[in-house]
Protein backbone atom coordinates (compact mmCIF):
# COMPACT_ATOMS: atom_id res chain seq x y z
CA UNK A 1 0.00 0.00 0.00
CA UNK A 2 1.40 3.35 -1.06
CA UNK A 3 1.82 6.05 1.55
CA UNK A 4 -0.36 9.17 1.19
CA UNK A 5 0.40 12.54 2.77
CA UNK A 6 -2.23 15.27 2.93
CA UNK A 7 -2.11 18.97 3.69
CA UNK A 8 -3.76 22.31 3.13
CA UNK A 9 -3.42 26.05 3.04
CA UNK A 10 -4.01 28.07 6.20
CA UNK A 11 -7.79 28.48 5.70
CA UNK A 12 -8.45 25.05 4.22
CA UNK A 13 -9.90 26.30 0.91
CA UNK A 14 -7.19 24.35 -0.93
CA UNK A 15 -6.06 20.85 0.01
CA UNK A 16 -3.33 18.69 -1.44
CA UNK A 17 -2.48 15.02 -1.55
CA UNK A 18 0.98 13.58 -2.21
CA UNK A 19 1.14 9.88 -2.99
CA UNK A 20 4.36 7.95 -2.41
CA UNK A 21 7.70 9.01 -1.07
CA UNK A 22 9.25 12.37 -1.96
CA UNK A 23 12.51 12.65 -3.87
CA UNK A 24 14.05 14.94 -1.25
CA UNK A 25 13.55 18.03 0.88
CA UNK A 26 15.19 21.24 -0.27
CA UNK A 27 15.84 24.01 2.23
CA UNK A 28 16.60 27.13 0.22
CA UNK A 29 18.41 30.11 1.73
CA UNK A 30 18.27 32.34 -1.38
CA UNK A 31 17.13 35.89 -0.79
CA UNK A 32 14.01 35.34 -2.93
CA UNK A 33 12.87 32.43 -0.71
CA UNK A 34 13.58 34.56 2.34
CA UNK A 35 11.26 37.24 0.98
CA UNK A 36 8.72 34.68 -0.32
CA UNK A 37 8.38 33.00 3.07
CA UNK A 38 9.05 36.02 5.27
CA UNK A 39 11.71 34.10 7.19
CA UNK A 40 15.26 32.73 6.83
CA UNK A 41 14.58 30.00 4.24
CA UNK A 42 11.97 28.03 2.34
CA UNK A 43 11.50 24.34 3.14
CA UNK A 44 9.99 22.45 0.24
CA UNK A 45 9.28 18.72 -0.12
CA UNK A 46 10.04 17.67 -3.70
CA UNK A 47 7.81 15.18 -5.55
CA UNK A 48 7.32 14.07 -9.12
CA UNK A 49 4.46 16.16 -10.49
CA UNK A 50 2.18 13.12 -10.96
CA UNK A 51 2.39 12.34 -7.24
CA UNK A 52 0.65 15.59 -6.25
CA UNK A 53 -2.97 16.66 -6.55
CA UNK A 54 -4.38 20.04 -5.45
CA UNK A 55 -8.12 20.36 -4.83
CA UNK A 56 -10.22 23.46 -4.35
CA UNK A 57 -11.11 26.35 -6.61
CA UNK A 58 -9.00 28.99 -4.88
CA UNK A 59 -5.56 28.11 -6.28
CA UNK A 60 -3.70 31.10 -7.65
CA UNK A 61 -0.29 31.20 -9.33
CA UNK A 62 2.45 33.76 -9.62
CA UNK A 63 5.27 33.41 -12.16
CA UNK A 64 8.59 34.68 -10.87
CA UNK A 65 11.69 35.00 -13.06
CA UNK A 66 14.94 34.43 -11.20
CA UNK A 67 17.32 37.39 -11.13
CA UNK A 68 20.22 34.96 -11.25
CA UNK A 69 19.24 32.37 -13.88
CA UNK A 70 16.37 34.11 -15.70
CA UNK A 71 14.31 30.91 -15.41
CA UNK A 72 10.75 30.92 -14.13
CA UNK A 73 9.16 29.46 -11.01
CA UNK A 74 5.38 29.10 -10.87
CA UNK A 75 4.40 29.64 -7.25
CA UNK A 76 1.00 28.30 -6.14
CA UNK A 77 -0.94 29.97 -3.34
CA UNK A 78 -4.45 30.11 -1.91
CA UNK A 79 -6.38 33.11 -3.21
CA UNK A 80 -8.36 33.27 0.02
CA UNK A 81 -5.63 33.21 2.71
CA UNK A 82 -2.45 33.61 0.66
CA UNK A 83 -1.04 30.34 2.01
CA UNK A 84 1.97 28.82 0.23
CA UNK A 85 1.17 25.73 -1.87
CA UNK A 86 4.61 25.08 -3.36
CA UNK A 87 5.88 25.59 -6.87
CA UNK A 88 7.12 24.16 -10.15
CA UNK A 89 10.38 25.18 -11.80
CA UNK A 90 11.42 25.61 -15.41
CA UNK A 91 14.81 24.15 -14.46
CA UNK A 92 13.23 20.93 -13.14
CA UNK A 93 10.41 19.85 -15.45
CA UNK A 94 8.26 17.10 -14.01
CA UNK A 95 8.86 18.08 -10.38
CA UNK A 96 6.59 19.89 -7.93
CA UNK A 97 7.24 21.08 -4.41
CA UNK A 98 4.94 21.28 -1.42
CA UNK A 99 5.78 23.37 1.66
CA UNK A 100 6.90 21.14 4.54
CA UNK A 101 4.89 23.06 7.12
CA UNK A 102 1.58 22.72 5.25
CA UNK A 103 1.23 18.95 5.69
CA UNK A 104 -1.47 17.82 8.10
CA UNK A 105 1.16 15.70 9.87
CA UNK A 106 4.59 17.19 9.09
CA UNK A 107 6.34 14.83 11.53
CA UNK A 108 7.03 12.31 8.75
CA UNK A 109 9.56 14.71 7.18
CA UNK A 110 12.87 13.78 8.84
CA UNK A 111 16.53 13.57 7.90
CA UNK A 112 16.80 9.89 8.72
CA UNK A 113 14.39 8.77 6.01
CA UNK A 114 14.52 11.57 3.42
CA UNK A 115 17.49 13.24 1.73
CA UNK A 116 17.68 16.88 2.81
CA UNK A 117 19.68 19.52 0.97
CA UNK A 118 20.43 23.10 1.97
CA UNK A 119 20.93 25.27 -1.12
CA UNK A 120 22.11 28.85 -1.58
CA UNK A 121 23.81 28.76 1.81
CA UNK A 122 25.97 31.66 0.60
CA UNK A 123 23.04 33.95 1.43
CA UNK A 124 21.86 32.25 4.61
CA UNK A 125 21.18 34.37 7.68
CA UNK A 126 24.07 34.26 10.15
CA UNK A 127 21.74 33.15 12.95
CA UNK A 128 20.44 30.20 10.89
CA UNK A 129 22.55 27.26 12.06
CA UNK A 130 23.04 24.35 9.67
CA UNK A 131 23.22 20.72 10.66
CA UNK A 132 26.38 18.93 9.56
CA UNK A 133 24.16 15.89 8.88
CA UNK A 134 22.63 17.30 5.67
CA UNK A 135 24.08 18.25 2.28
CA UNK A 136 25.00 21.92 1.80
CA UNK A 137 25.57 23.86 -1.41
CA UNK A 138 26.78 27.44 -1.87
CA UNK A 139 24.37 27.85 -4.80
CA UNK A 140 22.16 25.02 -6.03
CA UNK A 141 23.26 21.39 -6.20
CA UNK A 142 22.71 21.52 -10.00
CA UNK A 143 25.07 24.52 -10.39
CA UNK A 144 27.63 24.23 -7.59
Amino acid sequence: MEVVHTGRCVCGAVRFTATGDPLRVTICHCTWCQRRTGTAFGTEVVFEIGQVALTGDSVGTYRHHSDESGRWLDVAFCRVCGGNLGFTLEAAPGLRTLPAGAFDDPAWVDAESIQIRHVFVRSRRSWSDLSPLVEQYERHFRTS
